[in-house]
């Protein structure tokens, strides 16, 4: 939900900052492929198939962060890219150490009206005896808002980082022209 918030602020907000959208479909960026798989087995194990072997949703979960980190790594030169990554790995950590699952508060879930649904895999859930919580789902956009959910403090981070890489992208000088060996990854009108 906030990263889709983060993309629409980006978009939003280009024009002010002397950027063009244009640009956007110019960009090169690296291992593409590795966030599509990312994306998609998230899809996959949350909406396609979320019932099953909760052993095996939570080893694919914790692997399309690896793929994202991937991705992340291959592009951390395009402005932005490093505030996502710094949120991909808030919230991996906190993944990681409560074996696949984010963590989240039951008042936060409660609050986002987030219904446990039994036997289906949740990204994000209540668990017992839950380590990093701090790290962890602990926010709500409460029930009867558009897009009502849980989030952490690493999707605030991934939203804004998202923001920045659209406006570095597309060219605003609201963020920092990038030189030299990362200019690869930006087309030639950004660099100046």
């Amino acid at each position: 939900m906030l990263l889709l918030l983060g993309v629409l602020i980006g978009l939003v907000t280009v024009p002010l900052g002397g950027g063009h959208l244009s640009m956007l479909g110019s960009a090169r960026l690296r291992l593409v492929a590795a966030i599509f798989v990312a994306l998609a087995v998230q899809i996959g194990i949350l909406t396609v198939m979320p019932g099953g072997n909760g052993a095996v949703h939570r080893a694919l979960h914790l692997v399309s962060y690896a793929l994202a980190l991937m991705f992340l790594a291959a592009n951390r030169k395009v402005g932005g890219m490093v505030i996502v990554a710094g949120g991909t790995i808030l919230n991996l950590l906190a993944i990681t150490a409560n074996g696949g699952v984010m963590p989240a508060s039951a008042r936060a879930l409660q609050a986002a009206g987030e219904l446990a649904s039994k036997g289906e895999f949740r990204n994000s859930a209540a668990v017992h005896h839950p380590r990093l919580l701090f790290l962890g789902d602990v926010f709500a956009v409460p029930r009867g808002w558009p897009l009502h959910n849980v989030f952490s403090v690493g999707d605030v981070f991934i939203a804004i980082g998202v923001a920045v890489v659209v406006h570095a992208l597309s060219g605003s000088r609201l963020t920092t022209r990038v030189r030299g060996r990362a200019a690869s990854a930006l087309p030639a009108d950004i660099v100046s």
